[in-house]
């Protein structure tokens, strides 16, 4: 971690009791919250929160937000965070295209960039480019901020705790490459976190609001889902949930990338490629619809750069897929949306790190 003012520690950061009050100051806003009110939500001692309180002053991610009158005594000082005090890097590696962006501590981007990347070219290729953009926005830190982190989304397969990509559909030269480490080397021991691009935006909507069990599914380059079951990223005992675009759906179908047939990622695909956007929407939904039997999910949400060239028909394609499927079963309906937001994959994975900080997902 760096940055002009030295920043905090990350990994104390990261400790439970800091992860609460972090949180509390976090969602009380501009206008603060009182340490006899944090010690009153966290169920932590006074003298707890005083510590804690006092540590994150001594760092920088909190300072007075004024005083408040109490119902008897001298009044209380309320605290807020310094959100300008941390920052991450959120990076999107797509196949054909690189974006990133720099996110305060409330995750506010506050710079962006984007530039054309072919993932085939090679491991070295890709850091070196990476590298110069985490550097490029590392140089629009704030003064007195600090660089927490990078955090990175891509297609899968990979293993999210060890940070090593597996067969990335199309480009199996990746397989078995520690993006993690290989990546923290290059950028001089910055922490990183590696996750699919499904689960970043996944935890972005989650951290944003987005509650309940849902299915975000990302129509790109490529297809896949991101899980969140009861307010929580679903990865799997391997961190490998959310391959929905290689579910067989056509036996004898036409060949997938992944090396099997019949995938809805390949129908969807060359259903957009013909021109037949009402069909490879009904694909999609035909997919979404294995995923609410199997999960029982509240909504289904639909993103990516092929859906938004044409979000009406997405929506309406999956939404009468899901709707048939409630007729047939007496189920209750489920709500389907689009998330829009070209940045999203990016400003998701920057959550990969700010969200641990608070306790959260990450």
């Amino acid at each position: 971690m760096r940055g002009a003012g030295g920043g905090a520690n990350l990994l104390a950061l990261r400790s439970h009791n800091t992860a609460l009050v972090l949180d509390l100051l976090r969602t009380a806003g501009p206008e603060g919250i009182s340490r006899l009110e944090l010690a009153e939500r966290t169920g932590l001692t006074p003298q707890a929160v005083s510590k804690i309180t006092a540590r994150l002053r001594e760092e920088g991610l909190a300072a007075e937000a004024g005083r408040r009158a109490s119902t008897g005594g001298k009044p209380r000082t309320v605290l807020r965070l310094v959100p300008e005090a941390g920052h991450a890097v959120g990076v999107h590696l797509d196949r054909d295209e690189l974006r990133a962006v720099l996110a305060d501590l409330d995750g506010t981007v506050v710079a962006r960039r984007h530039a054309p990347l072919d993932l085939g070219a090679g491991a070295e290729a890709v850091l070196t480019r990476v590298a110069s953009v985490v550097a490029e926005l590392e140089a629009e830190l704030p003064a007195g901020g600090s660089l927490l982190g990078a955090g990175v989304a891509l297609p899968g397969p990979l293993d999210h705790r060890r940070g090593v990509l597996h067969r990335v559909t199309g480009f199996p030269e990746w397989d078995g490459f520690p993006l993690r480490d290989a990546l923290s080397a290059r950028l001089g021991g910055v922490p990183v976190v590696v996750d699919k691009d499904t689960n970043a935006v996944a935890l972005g909507l989650a951290v944003g609001g987005e509650g309940g069990s849902f299915a975000y599914l990302h129509l790109g380059t490529g297809l896949g889902a991101g899980l969140v079951i009861g307010g929580s990223v679903h990865r799997g005992p391997r961190t490998g949930a959310g391959e929905f675009g290689h579910q067989v759906v056509q036996l004898d179908g036409p060949p997938c990338g992944c090396g099997d047939r019949g995938c809805v990622e390949a129908l969807c695909l060359a259903a957009v490629a013909r021109g037949e956007t009402a069909e490879a929407a009904r694909v999609l939904g035909t997919g979404a619809a294995n995923l609410v039997g199997l999960l029982d999910i509240d909504r289904v949400l639909v993103g990516g750069r092929t859906v938004e060239g044409a979000p009406e028909v997405f929506v309406s394609g999956v939404r009468g897929v899901l709707e048939a499927r409630a007729r047939r079963t007496g189920e209750g309906r489920v709500g389907v949306a689009v998330v829009s937001g070209e940045g999203r994959v990016a400003e998701g994975a920057a959550q990969l790190v700010l969200a641990p900080v608070f306790g959260q997902d990450g």
